[in-house]
This record gives structure tokens, C-alpha cells and sequence, in this order.
């Protein structure tokens, strides 16, 4: 009952704040108790904000970091608050005023264990940067190594958790008051965006994630990601090597510095086709302000706090999907997502396949660089609510990304274009991972995988066996004995079986 009160007193608040800054559509969307809705009415308006997403944006400000996260997460449900509300979303700004020096320097004391000055030979006291979970400041080792290091804020987790708390229990009435919204999960979605905050504030996994994505990126010409300093790296303090450069969207002040532009979009197509599809690791908040052209014209990444994964199926699935839509092979598209179970089975294969028409359609023909592969997948989300498909969080996240590395592309070569420039990595991924010969190895790994589980499975049986013929489960002689005789035979049948089958794998995988 108290948490109920303190989670009805918060949303009252919320709702206030949602109507001083114009934007009671959301509680509406939510169908909100009416006197929930009656009571923000009651406050005062701002007027002349703006569009309705960039008047959401300024009241997720006012809320807090928290919210700040959320929306920035909810920047990738178009399919719930529509394309323009999303992609106003897309652009909130992360930023608060920089918590005090003397906090960041005695968190950094305290989690690595020493003096600042032992660790540094300088530190600078103004952050270069100030975020809702963490803040950076720019320092020296002292081995003479430029830095940047990353903070986190004093009290983050318990303000989290308590704003969290109350996600959970505003999605899950949602769910159980309006049975239509279970299919866009929202309260899986609310999980979703908890397990990205914990890792975020844990700066060793930050450390993990940017240490993979080097190596995954480590022959990549004109691509760095800095090195992680493990020294001076604990779960609240994350030290990386400094990067200097211009913003990667800051296209005069390029122009003026002699980089290619053409190039340096060439190199994010590739860069970010690569991981995705080649890695299925790919970084999740490439805003233009995480990604710096330095002087030899290399592009580096910074903050790696929000990282995405894509396992093989789940990339085959795009690939696939992306060239029957621009192929025109419609009908192979909605197989796709039966196949993948995105869509219910009851559901009408030959609809669905008329609904990915009408997103294919209006491409068809186009010019690749005319083409936005991000509001592709925007338009299917959305269409898809009349088959109940279910939210996948890993596609909308790959969506969000994809949205502003198009962005950064038509910052770069306005007449370009990221998917223009990959075509020929996404076909020759797709001849590698798509064709007959990519699915018999496929075929053969799985084999051997199940292969390797046999014994086990024998050996559960065998206890399983056991127990019956010690009299640990009652049955009658005649029924042990048939077990018995069973067990024997199907023991033969199973190993020359298993001899069998992974004698075929191991061919069919030497032979492709």
C-alpha cells in the first residue's frame, strides 16, 4: 500500500510537470485515470516550445536523469509514439551541470585506492563533459599519458532505482489494464532499459564493451577506439586514453581542416555495417558528439555505455529482409517473420505480405541514397500492430543507431548515403552467410552441438534407469524387464547413430 501511495504521488507530479510543459498527449496515449488527467489540467502552460516531441523532451528534463535515459530509450518506440514524437527524441540531450570536484576527486581516491596525485600528475577540475549518469575530466598519468576519465554521479543507483520502481509500476497497471499494449511488452521494455542503466553504471562493463569493440575493430583503417586504462579502472572510475579531434558533425570546420569528407562517410558505412552484421556487436549511441575526426583524418568513438548485440539468426533476418524489400520479394518478407515467430501463426500470411508492400512500394526503384533503411524498419514497427507483432528490443535498438548514422552520413555528403556506400559489404555478406553452402555449415555446427549432448543425455537416462531398478519407483517385473531390453538396444542405436551423423557433420563442414 505505501509503495501504491508513493508511486500515485510521483505520477501526479509527473503529470503536472507533463501538462506545464503542453504535452497531456501522453497521458491521453495512456489513457490515464481521468483524475489523473483533471488534476494536471490544473497547471499553469509554457507556451511556445515547439513541436510535441521537443516539448515531451524538455519535460523529460525537468524530471531528471532518469527520465533524460528513458526517453532517449523510448526514441526507439516509433511504433508506440509515432515517427516525428521518436525521432524528436532521438535528439535529447543528455546533459545536467556537473556535480562538485571535490565528490569526483574523492570517488576516484576512493575506488582506485590512492591519491589522485599518486595516479596523476595532473587533473582537471572542470568536467569536459557532464551527463545524467557520469561526468568526465581530462588528466595526466603519471607516466605522462593523456586520459579522459569517466565518474559516475554520488547517489545515481538509489536515484535510479527509485524512478525505476515506479516504470515498473506504471507499465505493469498498463499491461494488466489494457490487454491490446502486452504485445508492445512495456514492462519487458522497462527491463530492457534497467539492464542498460546497470551496466552503464558499472564502468568495468563500459571498460569490457569499448576493450571488445577494439578488437573486433583493430584492422579497421581509419577507425580507432581508445585503449582502456585497466590501472585506473574500477566500477565507479573508468580511465580510457584521450581523443582529440573535431565533432564528426561539425562538416565546415572539416572542410576547412582538409579531411575528406567523402572518405570519412565511406569509412562509417563500413565501420558500422561491419558491426553489425560481420561482429554482431555494435555501438548503440553514436551521436554525433561520441564520434571525432582527429588530425590524420582517423575517426575514434567514445562513451560505450550503450552497446547492442545481434545473434546470427537475428542478422540473417535482416539481411534477408533488406533484400526482399528492395527486391521486391514481398512474400519472402513476411515469411521471414513467421519463420522467425515475430508474427502469431493464426495470422494471415498473405495480409502481412500486402502490409510489406505498402512499406516497400514507395522504395521500390529509388535510388539507393535516397533510400533510409532506419525509417524502413519504423514503418514496419508501426504496421505491424494490426498482426501483433511482438516488440523486439534488439531490432529497435539497431534501428535507433541506424537512425543517426544516417543522420551523420547526410551531415557528411548530403548527396551520399551509409547503405549506398555498404551495398557491396551487405551483398557479399549476404552470398557468405545467406547461400546453400553458408547453411549446411550452419547445418553441421548445430549437428555437432547436439551431437556433443548425447553422453549427457545418456547418462540421465541411465540414472533415470537406475532409479527404477533399485525400487526407487515402483513398477511391476514385467515393465523393468522391458526397460532393460529398451534401454540396451536404443544405447546401441544411439552411439552407432551418433558415430554416424557426426562422421556426415564432419565431412559436409571440411567439404565447405
Amino acid at each position: 500500500m505505501r509503495r501504491a501511495l508513493r508511486n500515485i504521488w510521483r505520477l501526479l507530479r509527473i503529470a503536472w510537470i507533463l501538462a506545464r510543459y503542453d504535452v497531456l498527449f501522453l497521458l491521453e496515449m495512456a489513457q490515464a485515470p481521468p483524475a489523473v488527467t483533471l488534476f494536471a489540467r490544473l497547471a499553469p502552460r509554457r507556451r511556445a516550445l515547439g513541436r510535441p516531441g521537443q516539448r515531451l523532451a524538455l519535460a523529460l528534463q525537468a524530471l531528471g536523469p532518469s527520465f533524460i535515459k528513458f526517453g532517449q530509450a523510448l526514441s526507439t518506440r516509433s511504433d508506440l509514439l509515432g515517427e516525428e514524437i521518436a525521432r524528436d527524441l532521438s535528439e535529447l540531450q543528455d546533459r545536467l551541470p556537473p556535480f562538485a570536484t571535490k565528490a569526483a576527486r574523492e570517488t576516484v581516491e576512493r575506488e582506485l585506492g590512492q591519491p589522485i596525485n599518486g595516479l596523476f600528475s595532473a587533473f582537471e577540475d572542470t568536467p569536459v563533459a557532464a551527463a545524467s549518469i557520469a561526468q568526465v575530466h581530462y588528466a595526466v598519468t603519471r607516466d605522462g599519458r593523456e586520459v579522459a576519465v569517466k565518474i559516475l554521479r554520488p547517489g545515481i543507483e538509489q536515484a535510479f532505482a527509485r524512478d525505476l520502481d515506479l516504470f515498473y509500476w506504471i507499465t505493469a497497471l498498463a499491461e494488466h489494464t489494457q490487454p491490446q499494449w502486452r504485445r508492445l511488452k512495456l514492462v519487458e521494455t522497462v527491463r530492457t532499459f534497467a539492464d542498460t542503466v546497470a551496466l552503464e553504471m558499472d564502468l568495468r562493463f563500459e571498460a569490457a564493451a569499448a576493450s571488445e569493440l577494439r578488437a573486433n575493430l583493430a584492422d579497421e583503417p581509419g577507425f580507432r577506439v581508445p585503449k582502456v586504462d585497466w590501472e585506473r579502472t574500477a566500477k565507479r572510475v573508468l580511465t580510457l586514453e584521450r581523443v582529440k579531434g573535431i565533432q564528426i558533425d561539425e562538416r565546415e570546420a572539416l572542410i576547412e581542416a582538409g579531411h575528406d569528407l567523402e572518405g570519412l562517410c565511406a569509412t562509417a558505412a563500413r565501420v558500422f555495417f561491419n558491426q553489425a552484421f560481420r561482429d554482431g556487436f555494435f555501438h548503440a549511441d553514436l551521436h554525433p558528439g561520441n564520434l571525432f575526426v582527429e588530425e590524420d583524418g582517423t575517426i575514434a568513438a567514445v562513451d560505450f555505455g550503450i552497446m547492442g548485440r545481434l545473434d546470427k539468426k537475428t542478422r540473417r533476418y535482416l539481411a534477408e529482409m533488406l533484400i526482399g524489400f528492395l527486391t521486391g520479394d514481398y512474400e519472402r518478407v513476411a515469411e521471414l517473420h513467421f519463420e522467425a515467430g515475430y508474427v502469431a501463426a493464426r495470422k494471415s500470411k498473405a495480409a502481412f505480405t500486402q502490409a510489406c508492400r505498402s512499406i516497400g512500394e514507395p522504395i521500390l526503384g529509388r535510388p539507393l541514397n535516397e533510400i533510409s533503411v532506419a525509417q524502413l524498419l519504423a514503418h514496419l514497427f508501426q504496421v505491424t500492430k494490426t498482426f501483433e507483432m511482438e516488440t523486439q528490443p534488439q531490432l529497435l535498438l539497431l534501428q535507433k543507431t541506424m537512425l543517426l548514422a544516417e543522420a551523420i552520413g547526410r551531415k557528411l555528403t548530403p548527396e551520399g548515403n551509409l547503405w549506398k556506400l555498404a551495398q557491396p559489404l551487405i551483398e557479399d555478406w549476404a552470398r557468405e552467410n545467406l547461400g546453400p553452402e553458408a547453411r549446411a555449415r550452419d547445418a553441421a555446427r548445430d549437428t555437432l552441438t547436439t551431437l556433443k549432448r548425447i553422453p549427457h543425455l545418456l547418462e540421465k537416462a541411465d540414472a533415470a534407469f537406475q532409479v527404477v531398478s533399485k525400487g526407487g519407483l515402483r513398477l511391476d517385473p514385467e515393465t523393468v524387464r522391458a526397460l532393460s531390453e529398451r534401454r540396451q538396444s536404443s544405447l546401441g542405436v544411439v552411439l552407432a547413430l551418433w558415430a554416424a551423423v557426426g562422421l556426415l557433420a564432419t565431412l559436409v563442414a571440411l567439404q565447405f
